[in-house]
């Protein structure tokens, strides 16, 4: 079960990573082949990345939640 929920989170990391990429890339202006434009390319690089993070971070806190682990709480 443990293997099957690693996969699920190394996708979404790989997603990640590659929106990185497309972002770094057009700060340097080197176009990919798929984009015709580099604010395009910036734009799928930011949505990867959104995703991936909002995916991971989705996860941990359902499992978290399933564990009844409790979360940070900031008093004042």
């Amino acid at each position: 079960m443990r293997i099957i929920a690693l996969f699920i989170l190394v996708i979404p990391g790989l997603l990640s990573a590659l929106g990185i990429k497309l972002m770094r890339d057009t700060l340097f202006q080197i176009l990919q082949n798929p984009f015709p434009f580099l604010w395009l390319q910036f734009v799928i690089g930011l949505l990867l990345l959104i995703f991936g993070v909002w995916f991971i971070s989705g996860f941990v806190l359902y499992r978290d939640r399933k564990n009844n682990k409790p979360g940070v709480h900031h008093s004042e």
